[in-house]
C-alpha cells in the first residue's frame, strides 16, 4: 500500500482504489433492471460485493493519512494542483461520468422500440435519438477538451516547479 500511495499520491491512490467498489456497483446498476426478466439473484450478489468493497475502501482511506509520501510532483494530487488544473480535472471527471452514464444506458436499453418508432416516421422518437447523439458528442468533446486543458495545466505546474 505504501508503494502505491508514494507512486500515485494520496488522491490518486484513493481514486484508483475506488474502482474496487465502483465496478461491482456499476454491474449491479446495469443488471438490476434485467433481473425481473430472467429471475436471477445475480444483481444482489453484485450489490453485496460492491457494499463489502465500499466498506473495505473506507477502511483503506481511514489509514491513508498515516502513509508517508515523498515530496515530488504528482499528476492527481489535489494539494499540488493549480486552480485551473483543478477546474479542468473536475470538468474531465464530469464529462467522463456523463459518457459512462450514456454507455451504461446504451448497454442496458432495448433499442428495438426506438428503432421501430423512428422507422415508422414518428417525430418524438427521432428527436430523442438526435438528442442522445448530441449528448454523446458533447460528452466526447468535453472529455477531449478537458483532458487537453488539464494536461496543459499540469505541464505548466511541472515547468514552474523545476
Amino acid at each position: 500500500m505504501a508503494r502505491l500511495v508514494d507512486r500515485f499520491g494520496r488522491t490518486g491512490f484513493a481514486a484508483l482504489t475506488s474502482l474496487m467498489w465502483a465496478l461491482p456497483m456499476a454491474a449491479w446498476a446495469g443488471s438490476s433492471d434485467l433481473s425481473p426478466i430472467d429471475k436471477t439473484a445475480y444483481p444482489w450478489i453484485a450489490l453485496t460485493i460492491g457494499v463489502v468493497m465500499l466498506v473495505l475502501w473506507l477502511v483503506l482511506l481511514s489509514r491513508l493519512g498515516r502513509v508517508p509520501v515523498s515530496a515530488r510532483q504528482r499528476r492527481f494530487d489535489l494539494k499540488q494542483m493549480s486552480r485551473g488544473e483543478r477546474r479542468w480535472t473536475l470538468a474531465l471527471a464530469a464529462f467522463a461520468t456523463g459518457l459512462i452514464a450514456w454507455l451504461n444506458g446504451a448497454a442496458t436499453v432495448d433499442w428495438a422500440p426506438l428503432a421501430a418508432a423512428i422507422a415508422a416516421g414518428k417525430v418524438g422518437p427521432a428527436l430523442l435519438a438526435i438528442s442522445l447523439a448530441v449528448f454523446l458528442i458533447a460528452m466526447l468533446a468535453g472529455v477531449v477538451l478537458s483532458w487537453r486543458r488539464a494536461t496543459a495545466a499540469y505541464r505548466e505546474r511541472l515547468a514552474s516547479f523545476i
